[in-house]
């Protein structure tokens, strides 16, 4: 399988936006590894306990604190900068967080997406440039079938629609204003996991948090299926989308990141995987809260990423949640936790 090549990254600028959050992180580590010269901006990081924090990757990039959402501040930093890759990261990214807050997660998500491709526009130095969007840019009828790069955009909440509308506003400047010089796609992943996510409503933290203070993991609806996947699949994804178009512009297109077939588990197998590999009597109960609409089934067909750039996954979700919990034991145990990322990013074959 395609994976990206570490030496392409060195000493290239790379101005990565969400820098701070779970996948961010992971992001910045995977970078600094490959010796890319990181510049982040972003806010503050959106939990507490936080990986940013707790692993050191502050340490590791040129961090900028802004909000996506402010045009001036962001453009100044980008000038500044004067990035070779871009990746778009920076995201308001939880379903439930959208319904409780509709205008921010637009405002985040549609017009930050509007603001860092303006920001290339009018600062044309980026060579290629990626927004990283999700897997529930779809309009799901939550039937049995998987979801091509074809299918119509029309994501049904809040935090899935402003995707759906982030992918229309790349498609527009990439027609637009970038058709030349710049390399534009997009990447629509799937449900990622592994050591060091807080956030809350995501099904892994919510483990974490029960198994720790001993009582059952509560699971709103572990019939629904989703991609599930180790942070680093869809991670190496993007970074081998921003090296092939880099080198050749007709691979800018828009993909879908998501996991083998097989590996689309509901999420109450989910937990119970998490469940064995945690021991110490973790175990998980329904209890539907009755909240807002989520989507039941989901899955993604990831031929186009297969057959254009030779990118498959490596992990499967048995590994993806054995990882996850060594993060975490490792962490409760007060371990070198980027140390725990870096030989977790080189058992995956990362660099």
């Amino acid at each position: 399988m395609a994976m990206a090549d570490p030496g392409f990254f060195r000493g290239k600028r790379v101005l990565l936006t969400g820098h701070t959050g779970f996948k961010g992180s992971w992001m910045c580590v995977l970078l600094e590894g490959m010796g890319a010269e990181v510049h982040g901006y972003s806010l503050d990081p959106p939990t507490e306990p936080s990986l940013y924090s707790i692993a050191g990757v502050g340490d590791l990039v040129d961090s900028e604190i802004g909000d996506i959402r402010d045009f001036d501040r962001l453009e100044s930093y980008y000038s500044d900068v004067a990035p070779d890759i871009v990746i778009h990261m920076a995201a308001q990214p939880i379903v439930r967080e959208g319904y409780r807050a509709p205008r921010y997660t637009y405002e985040t998500n549609v017009m930050g997406t509007v603001n860092i491709l303006e920001c290339q526009r009018l600062h044309p130095t980026a060579r290629s440039f990626l927004n990283v969007t999700t897997d529930k840019v779809y309009d799901n009828n939550d039937t049995d079938r998987y979801y091509r790069e074809s299918d119509p955009l029309d994501g049904y909440d809040p935090y899935s629609n402003s995707k759906s509308c982030s992918e229309l506003v790349t498609h527009s400047y990439r027609r637009s204003f970038l058709s030349e010089g710049c390399a534009v796609s997009t990447a629509r992943a799937g449900n990622v996991i592994g050591g060091g996510d807080f956030a809350k409503d995501r099904i892994v933290p919510d483990c974490v948090a029960a198994a720790r203070a001993g009582r059952p993991i509560e699971l709103r609806n572990p019939n629904s299926i989703r991609p599930y996947q180790h942070v680093l699949e869809p991670l190496h994804a993007y970074l081998e989308i921003v090296r092939a178009q880099w080198s050749d512009r007709s691979k800018a297109d828009a993909y879908n990141v998501g996991p083998r077939s097989e590996d689309c588990v509901t999420t109450g197998r989910l937990a119970d995987m998490f469940c064995e590999c945690w021991g110490d009597g973790a175990r998980w109960v329904t209890n539907n809260d009755d909240g807002p609409h989520e989507a039941n089934f989901l899955k993604l067909d990831s031929t186009h990423i297969r057959e254009s750039l030779g990118f498959e996954p490596r992990w499967h979700i048995e590994d993806a949640v054995a990882r996850t919990v060594e993060w975490t034991k490792a962490w409760l145990d007060g371990e070198d936790t980027l140390g725990v990322m870096r030989d977790q990013i080189k058992a995956y074959g990362g660099m």
